[in-house]
């Protein structure tokens, strides 16, 4: 099971029966209910776990729908393996397209929306959701120097952003779809910039 939020609490540990049921609970409650609206009660009832124990174990709602979207969504859009680094992330681009044009596309666009009345859930999503895939990439794309297949004088960093940046624009704009044809055509022409020449 995917580790709780990484922050440090004095208290028993916790039950991973428990555990389970709030980000169950967590997860079912955001498809029906927005960020804003959701509570620490509903979480407490619709898990059948009190709200202190909740409490005890996470400082706010935004770390509780962290840890939820983190262990349902990491698993699918991981880097694959044995693969060349240009292939690795056009694979990943587009489990990350096929992912954000559903269910989890439109969490993320709450929490980057609730961020301006919630900057600790934006903080969050931040530092425990894009920044350690923002690493994995980048790590990627310097494999993909030193093999050769990027310019030796790409920025990692705005390479990033050069990828990544038209998903989340489509997603938090809405111009246009994030379908199949996007996460096809995407990796393939944004990936063009990077190569060495």
């Amino acid at each position: 099971m995917p580790q709780p939020s990484d922050i440090k609490r004095i208290g028993r540990p916790r039950s991973e029966e428990s555990q389970a049921a709030i980000l169950d609970a967590t997860w079912e409650l955001l498809k029906t209910t927005s960020l804003r609206d959701l509570s620490i009660e509903a979480i407490a009832r619709a898990s059948g776990v009190g709200k202190t124990t909740i409490y005890r174990w996470w400082p706010n709602k935004a770390e509780v729908v962290m840890d939820a979207f983190i262990a349902k969504l990491s698993p699918e859009i991981q880097f694959p393996q044995s693969v060349s680094a240009t292939e690795a992330i056009a694979q990943q681009m587009t489990l990350l397209v096929k992912a954000f044009s559903g269910e989890y596309g439109r969490i993320v666009a709450q929490i980057i929306a609730e961020g301006h009345a919630c900057p600790e859930a934006l903080t969050s999503y931040r530092d425990r959701f894009l920044y350690p895939r923002r690493a994995a990439a980048k790590a990627i794309i310097e494999q993909g120097i030193e093999s050769g297949e990027f310019d030796p004088s790409l920025d990692p960093e705005l390479a990033i952003d050069i990828l990544y940046g038209a998903i989340y624009f489509r997603l938090l704009v809405g111009h246009l779809p994030l379908d199949r044809q996007f996460a096809e055509e995407l990796p393939q022409w944004a990936l063009k910039v990077l190569k060495a020449t």
